[in-house]
């Protein structure tokens, strides 16, 4: 994984409620392979509903924050969702509330989500309407975030999922720091117990 410390880029804001996964990406993609890039089928029901639709939009094109509203990644257990924001090249997301394992799997995926307080994220959505192509920052080390006001605000991150953002490691990789352990285990118990094989 990449790793994720800093991130200055455009954010787009998405002001719908309890957005779930198959809003994400419509389950009849999921049948795709994960190279036949997930970014394509990116809201794709919305977005052929609504020319005008937000991501579509010429100010927020090359976008890589999101910033939405409650609840949002709810609904069934697809990490095709997160893999279909960061496939059309989102990198982080706002919101004040999350789907449980739409939380997990961003943060497997190397992906912050980041939990702000409602009436902050309304604040930060309704600004970004007004000034269309607005950046915002992020800071992971520090842990905050900094709208296109130039307000800076404090968020909350588990430690250990900081640590594997900050340094780009998914669960393999954490297996994998353990390697030499692993092997002179597996080494003592064939010489200990050959007949497990």
């Amino acid at each position: 994984m990449q790793p994720f410390t800093t991130l200055t880029a455009i954010a787009v804001p998405l002001d719908l409620v309890n957005v779930d996964t198959d809003r994400i990406i419509p389950a009849r993609f999921l049948r795709q392979p994960r190279s036949a890039g997930y970014g394509n089928f990116l809201f794709r029901d919305l977005r052929e509903a609504d020319a005008s639709f937000v991501l579509d939009r010429p100010a927020y094109r090359g976008a890589e924050i999101l910033v939405g509203a409650q609840n949002f990644g709810c609904g069934s257990s697809r990490e095709g969702a997160v893999w279909a924001l960061a496939g059309s090249g989102l990198r982080a997301w706002i919101a004040p509330s999350f789907g449980d394992i739409f939380l997990e799997n961003s943060f497997k995926n190397g992906v912050p989500a980041i939990v702000l307080p409602e009436a902050r994220v309304a604040e930060l959505r309704a600004a970004l309407v007004g000034r269309p192509g607005a950046t915002m920052s992020i800071d992971l080390g520090a842990q905050t975030v900094t709208g296109p006001d130039g307000k800076v605000d404090r968020f909350e991150l588990d430690p250990f999922r900081k640590e594997c953002l900050l340094a780009g490691l998914d669960e393999i990789d954490l297996t994998l720091r353990h390697e030499a352990a692993i092997a002179a285990y597996e080494e003592r118990r064939r010489r200990d117990r050959p007949w497990l094989g």
